[in-house]
């Protein structure tokens, strides 16, 4: 094997798996760390810069660094990364001096960003510091987009939505409301400099069965249904709710439901838990507020009597191991008042013309670039749900800081196709001969519940946040599960006398020392079995002593540091990795946060 590069970036970021499962690559040890010593403004600052809405992601993201945390290697549940991300947007100070401004001189270059989600924003983030004067065209007369109109108060307040908006858009954005853009070319001829299309998925999918044309007034879309919730326009259902669907959305659905009057609700999937969209904290949240969840059922029919939604009948299904083949039981029919429908979104792109050399592809979608962001016509580029189907505010904000760095090229006359390269500082942690810069202690610490409003007073006013937050002896014992998976064990080989001290302290035997070879014989000849293959293998140079090589199973490693405290010629060093996330114009971006 060859030697492992550890100057490679991407090498000890793949190690740190929170931040390599964040599409946008939040540093989330640092950011514990210094909710840890209570710096709660500096943690909120390294959220920021990459994530750009913390306290919006600290209560509504869809957790894509928890399930790949490596707490869960040592015990069953990950560190609550998302909820003390809230932590810190919750204690934090005043930061708005500490916010990128836009200089006051403009560099002459317009961009035009269609809806005003986190895509866009992003985009006008990370532009406007730069120079560039940005517009954004928003179809409704508040910003957010999808945060807005389908997420429910109850998760995500409206105060927290304004305050961290109004943070971008105090930069001097040039927002429209109430100004859907009904024409691409219309807008290309204002001769904006590119274009940035973030409008979501807007179009809630239907459900075509017998029946559904005669019941259409009590059959709603559920995101439009939503929708009509945020602005006021719905304040009551029927006692008997049928929510079609088990997405997240179909959680909102039902748990909104519950507040305008719903009694008996029931969310009816097709196929068993398992194979559910929802994340697993939504269904409970859901189940906790007495809605029933019903597998196998599959919808055939709307049942209706003197012209009136009375049910709907189902077809009871069994599936095999794989729920791919099903088979049918018999039929059943639930009675109900209205029915939600929660079975996807679908993009609607009727306002841009088919004749500008924008190519879309059989499923009427923008055929885009996934590096540059860029369609087939140059200078215009797609983000967010608009540019790959519904997925979640974190990858959202990831595709506008890719968009924002391919704009910022195009403008300056650079092919989008060249993207700065990420960098990286690895600096030891040692302050003495067994004292490091951070506590490798192990907590022995459950991961903290998060507490949450009573039953009895959530449902009395459709506002009121479920989730109270961290209480402060809650945050002190939960930042301690963190692992410090940034802080990385660096081998010098010429140091090592084999003494194996190291692999005798080793808690969780991830250190060999052995002959070198083909990875696949080597894995089979470490000290612990390697099971997970999506980590690497870190190989040495040649040992002075044996030419043997020093080999870790990264996956294994729990960062405790013992290696380097009992290595007598100090050839183990605890370093910290940070990682150099490039945005667009980084240098500059950079300056304003130092």
């Amino acid at each position: 094997m060859k030697p492992t590069n550890i100057k490679d970036p991407n090498y000890f970021h793949k190690v740190v798996d929170c931040q390599w499962a964040c599409p946008a690559h939040t540093n989330v040890p640092e950011y514990i760390r210094l909710i840890a010593q209570g710096r709660f403004s500096d943690a909120y600052m390294v959220n920021r810069v990459s994530n750009v809405f913390p306290g919006i992601l600290g209560r509504v993201c869809d957790r894509p660094c928890e399930p790949a945390c490596r707490r869960g290697r040592v015990e069953e549940k990950p560190v609550a990364i998302c909820r003390l991300k809230r932590v810190a947007a919750d204690n934090r100070e005043d930061i708005t001096d500490r916010l990128p401004k836009a200089p006051a001189t403009k560099n002459g270059k317009r961009v035009a960003c269609i809806g005003a989600g986190p895509a866009s924003l992003t985009v006008a983030n990370d532009l406007m510091p730069l120079g560039y004067s940005v517009t954004v065209f928003e179809k409704y007369d508040k910003p957010g987009g999808l945060m807005r109109t389908n997420i429910p108060s109850f998760r995500l307040p409206e105060q927290t939505l304004d305050e961290e908006m109004g943070y971008v858009l105090d930069m001097g954005v040039d927002i429209r409301y109430n100004s859907p853009v009904e024409s691409m070319k219309g807008l290309l001829d204002q001769g904006f400099d590119a274009v940035f299309v973030g409008t979501g998925a807007p179009r809630g999918k239907d459900l075509d069965i017998p029946g559904r044309q005669e019941a259409a007034a009590n059959i709603h879309i559920g995101i439009d249904w939503l929708e009509s919730i945020a602005f006021g326009h719905i304040d009551k259902i029927g006692e008997k709710v049928l929510i079609i669907g088990v997405g997240n959305t179909a959680m909102d659905c039902c748990r909104s439901s519950r507040r305008l009057g719903g009694k008996d609700i029931k969310v009816m999937a097709r196929r068993p838990r398992q194979f559910f969209k929802a994340s697993p904290w939504e269904l409970e949240d859901a189940e906790e507020e007495q809605v029933e969840i019903i597998i196998n059922h599959a919808p055939k029919r709307f049942v209706l009597e003197n012209g009136k939604l009375v049910g709907m009948e189902f077809e009871r299904l069994e599936w095999d191991a794989a729920a791919k083949k099903s088979t049918l039981i018999d039929t059943v029919i639930l009675p109900c008042d209205d029915v939600i429908l929660a079975i996807g979104q679908d993009n609607a792109f009727p306002w841009i013309e088919r004749d500008l050399g924008i190519e879309f592809d059989k499923w009427d979608m923008p055929k885009v670039d996934e590096k540059t962001y860029e369609c087939s016509r140059p200078g215009i580029f797609f983000g967010g749900d608009a540019a790959w189907g519904p997925k979640n505010i974190i990858w959202a904000v990831a595709h506008g800081h890719g968009a924002a760095i391919s704009i910022h090229n195009h403008c300056q006359g650079v092919p989008v196709t060249e993207r700065p390269e990420d960098g990286m500082n690895l600096l030891t942690t040692k302050m003495g001969i067994s004292e490091w810069a951070y506590s490798n202690d192990y907590s022995s610490s459950k991961r903290e519940k998060m507490k949450h409003v009573d039953l009895v007073e959530r449902f009395k006013d459709l506002k009121t946040e479920v989730e109270i937050g961290f209480t402060a002896e809650q945050t002190a014992r939960e930042v301690q599960r963190c692992l410090n998976c940034d802080v990385q064990t660096v081998f010098t080989a010429k140091r090592c006398i084999e003494c194996d001290a190291c692999i005798d302290i080793c808690p969780v035997q991830c250190l060999t020392i052995t002959r070198d070879g083909e990875e696949e014989d080597v894995r089979k000849r470490l000290s612990a079995p390697s099971i997970n293959l999506t980590q690497d293998l870190y190989a040495s140079d040649p040992l002075p002593q044996t030419s043997r090589l020093m080999f870790k199973d990264e996956d294994v490693c729990v960062h405790c540091g013992l290696c380097a405290e009992r290595c007598p010629t100090a050839a183990w060093d605890m370093q910290k990795f940070d990682l150099l996330i490039q945005l667009a114009g980084s240098e500059a971006c950079t300056k304003q946060f130092a």
